[in-house]
């Protein structure tokens, strides 16, 4: 069942986002006067079709895993004399440019209607506050100390756990003088601390950038109250039940649900006498957790998960928008976001980061699921990034992908005439050969993380 969700989402994600990016081809195609033959979502075989008055084919084909805009074109076959002015090649430059450059432009307003949306409610996330540093670290030599607010890196602003995190992102790979501005609790004085670094994480599969600096981020210890409890589980033998609160554990408090992992993780197959709070009511319990071997180490396991408990309002930043306000947050996401996919294809080429990081279709696919699975928010970001990702993405200049295209007719503009078939030719070639090439290294990497 959850396979069959995570295909699902995974296919809802990519067919709005196809769709919108092969409408803002077709609806300024429209505009500009050329007939489009054929708006398809998916390749291959056909499922549904219809055709309207003005003879466009609407197809949905078996495999979603693209699409495509078909239009009148010399350079595809024979066209009726009647019907030239309708054809794409015969359309002057500039039109040929926005009808290609409607795609991507179409994945970006897509992108601040979804950002805008996110923010209209409101946004909240957690305050980064320094719960630890490893010492010898890089964080302990730039003076980074528990309890500081981190409020700025290299001086932008990192309100947020996913502020910092994503400024972090950007010096990947890099050597030079990253800085910190933090403050301590109840006070407005900032202090200004800085490390070198030297080739930061150049290379490494899946970086942590906090876990790179050795520092954890604070987070509120949870109360030892019992969410799901797994079937047959010594849980549920014992009686346990979920919003059950561990008092006591043969007598000793279990304050935090870490203390009470720890305990049970120490005593495999050994008696534990509980003391659980129920409803007001206080319980007498008696659970044996089953022995497990985990990373060579025989432990205890009980078969219950943690009931997720609200953070501390302290811990916690919260914005609100207007309308107006919201939109301008919008855009300003998908512009940062937008930066922060051409920083990463840079890294990417000059090795700062490695290519064992980029991710194929089963990666996104889980990823899709997993948000979906979060909640209407996280999948509805998970759509905004990955609609700026195939904007970005597409406007590379490579031929195939519309930025090839227009780099063809961008030299078309400078030079007077249109570049020669022959050169068109050999660079889709190699284009094809570069997309195919990173296509199957996408994938490679998605079947080796599994």
């Amino acid at each position: 069942m959850a396979l069959i969700q995570t295909i699902m989402w995974f296919l809802v994600a990519l067919v709005v986002l196809v769709a919108v990016h092969e409408f803002g081809h077709f609806y300024v195609a429209r505009r500009c006067g050329v007939k489009v033959l054929r708006f398809s979502i998916g390749f291959g075989r056909v499922l549904l079709r219809r055709t309207d008055r003005q003879g466009t084919e609407y197809v949905l084909a078996a495999i979603p895993l693209g699409g495509y805009v078909k239009m009148l074109d010399e350079r595809e076959g024979n066209v009726p004399e009647n019907e030239l002015h309708r054809a794409f090649n015969r359309k002057n430059v500039w039109q040929r440019i926005a009808v290609v450059a409607a795609g991507p432009l179409a994945n970006f307003i897509l992108a601040v209607v979804l950002f805008t949306a996110l923010a209209l409610p409101g946004v909240r996330d957690a305050i980064p506050i320094v719960g630890h540093v490893e010492p010898n670290s890089l964080a302990d030599q730039a003076g980074l100390e528990r309890d500081q607010e981190i409020l700025a890196v290299d001086g932008v602003a990192t309100p947020t756990w996913q502020s910092l995190h994503q400024q972090l992102l950007r010096r990947l790979g890099e050597t030079g003088t990253i800085s910190f501005m933090v403050r301590y609790p109840d006070s407005e004085l900032r202090y200004l601390s800085e490390v070198r670094l030297d080739q930061w994480l150049r290379g490494v599969d899946e970086p942590d950038p906090l876990a790179g600096l050795g520092l954890q981020l604070k987070i509120p210890e949870n109360q030892a109250l019992l969410g799901q409890i797994m079937p047959g589980s010594p849980a549920e033998q014992a009686g346990l039940q979920t919003g059950d609160r561990i008092l006591s554990a043969d007598g000793q408090a279990q304050p935090t649900w870490s203390a009470w992992v720890e305990y049970v993780r120490a005593r495999p197959d050994q008696p534990i006498d509980l003391r659980v709070e129920r409803g007001g009511e206080i319980l007498n319990l008696r659970v044996t957790p089953m022995a497990v071997e985990a990373n060579g180490e025989r432990i205890g396991q009980v078969g219950v998960g943690l009931q997720p408990q609200p953070w501390p309002e302290y811990m916690i930043r919260e914005y609100h928008y207007g309308p107006i306000e919201a939109f301008v947050s919008g855009v300003n996401r998908t512009w940062e976001t937008s930066g922060f996919v051409l920083l990463s294809v840079k890294k990417l080429l000059v090795g700062e980061i490695s290519t064992k990081n980029l991710s194929g279709p089963i990666t996104i696919a889980k990823v899709a699921g997993a948000t979906a699975e979060s909640g209407w928010k996280s999948f509805i970001g998970f759509m905004a990034l990955l609609s700026v990702f195939l904007a970005v993405f597409n406007l590379l200049p490579i031929p195939v992908l519309d930025g090839g295209h227009l780099l063809y007719y961008f030299i078309e503009v400078i030079k007077g005439s249109p570049v020669s078939e022959q050169v068109q030719q050999a660079g889709y070639k190699l284009g094809l050969f570069l997309v195919l090439g990173l296509m199957i290294l996408a994938l490679y990497n998605d079947v080796m993380r599994l």
